[in-house]
This record gives structure tokens, C-alpha cells and sequence, in this order.
């Protein structure tokens, strides 16, 4: 059995764990879902209306909008009016085509989250 203090000390461990990681795992989760992904990737040849993006994913006005909405609100991507319309671009763009770019260069090197047992349930 451990002692009080010990309890006490690992769960402020975990906490600042948990404190230290959550930006990066919420991070990681906006860009988890593959629709996100496609827009990011749409956004890199620029700046692009929520009609521009539904019109290019052939997915729904409030499923797009809801996806950006979780990009903004993570800091990837900007939103500026241009009379009723929201255009949307990548906030910076030398750090996210530099995260994407090592994901693949891990991809490239032999990576295979496709093949984790654990994520078969995260699956579409």
C-alpha cells in the first residue's frame, strides 16, 4: 500500500501531465479527422469561403462550418468577412506544412497508424 503523500505526489505528477499534453492531444484530434485534413490541404492554394470548400468536399454547409469552427478554434486556421461571406486561411502556414511534413516523413519511414488495433475503432 502506498502512503498518502505518494498518492498525493503521482496525482499532481498526473495532473501536470495531463496539463503539459491536452494542447497537443486536442491538437492532434482537430487533425484526425480526415475532412479537416482535406480542407487544410484545399487551404494551402489559399484563401477560401465556406461555400468555396462545400462546394469543393461535397459535404454539407453546416458539416464544413463545423469543421472550421474546430480549426479556428484550435488556431490553424484564420477567418476574415468579405461582405456576408467567411474566408477562411491556414494562420501559419510554415508551421503546418511543417507538421504535416514530418507526419509523412514518419509515414515514409515505416509508420503505419492504419494497422493499430487500438484506433480500428476511431475508423469511419
Amino acid at each position: 500500500m502506498t502512503s498518502p503523500s505518494v498518492d498525493d505526489e503521482n496525482q499532481t505528477r498526473s495532473a501536470d501531465d495531463a496539463a503539459l499534453t491536452a494542447p497537443a492531444a486536442a491538437l492532434f484530434r482537430a487533425l484526425g479527422e480526415p475532412a479537416r485534413l482535406t480542407m487544410l490541404r484545399h487551404l494551402f492554394t489559399g484563401e477560401h469561403s465556406v461555400r468555396e470548400l462545400t462546394d469543393h468536399l461535397g459535404l454539407a454547409q453546416s458539416t464544413v462550418s463545423a469543421h472550421l469552427a474546430c480549426l479556428r478554434d484550435c488556431g490553424l486556421v484564420t477567418v476574415r468577412q468579405r461582405g456576408r461571406a467567411s474566408i477562411y486561411a491556414i494562420a501559419d502556414p510554415g508551421g503546418l506544412a511543417a507538421l504535416v511534413g514530418a507526419a509523412e516523413e514518419l509515414l515514409r519511414g515505416g509508420s503505419s497508424p492504419g494497422a493499430c488495433a487500438h484506433l480500428a475503432g476511431d475508423r469511419p
